[in-house]
């Protein structure tokens, strides 16, 4: 990565745990789809006083070559399973990794084709 990783954490302290996993994220992402430019994880922990919500919310921005940008900022405010921060930055690298796979996809000049025709066959005892 030509930037270091840049991990901020809104509305709380900064968790050992959560920057291992999102380095790990940030790392299996390079081995698939080459060098990334920069990254930048936004980690907002809820405000246990207010109680208006209790999810985490990842946001991610990833650069890559040839000034492709990949930006994951919204969250579903009625996922309880985003209350675990673990399944809130597991759930954010995957929405990026399928946008960074379907712009490589775009990049190739590959067609996604929804409707490939199978051929089937259907095995008969003949009797």
């Amino acid at each position: 990565m030509e930037t270091p990783v840049r991990i901020s954490y809104q509305g709380g302290t900064p968790s050992e745990a959560l920057n291992t996993l999102i380095s790990e994220h940030i790392e299996t992402l390079e081995k698939l789809y080459g060098r990334l430019t920069s990254c930048q994880v936004v980690v907002q922990v809820p405000d246990r006083h207010h109680r208006t919500s209790n999810l985490f919310s990842v946001n991610i921005h990833i650069a890559l070559p040839g000034h492709i940008d990949v930006n994951i900022d919204h969250t579903s405010h009625d996922d309880e399973r985003l209350a675990d921060p673990t399944f809130a930055v597991n759930d954010a690298f995957r929405r990026a990794k399928r946008q960074i796979k379907e712009r490589a996809r775009k990049q190739r000049g590959d067609v996604k084709n929804l409707h490939e025709r199978v051929e089937r066959t259907l095995d008969r005892a003949e009797g």
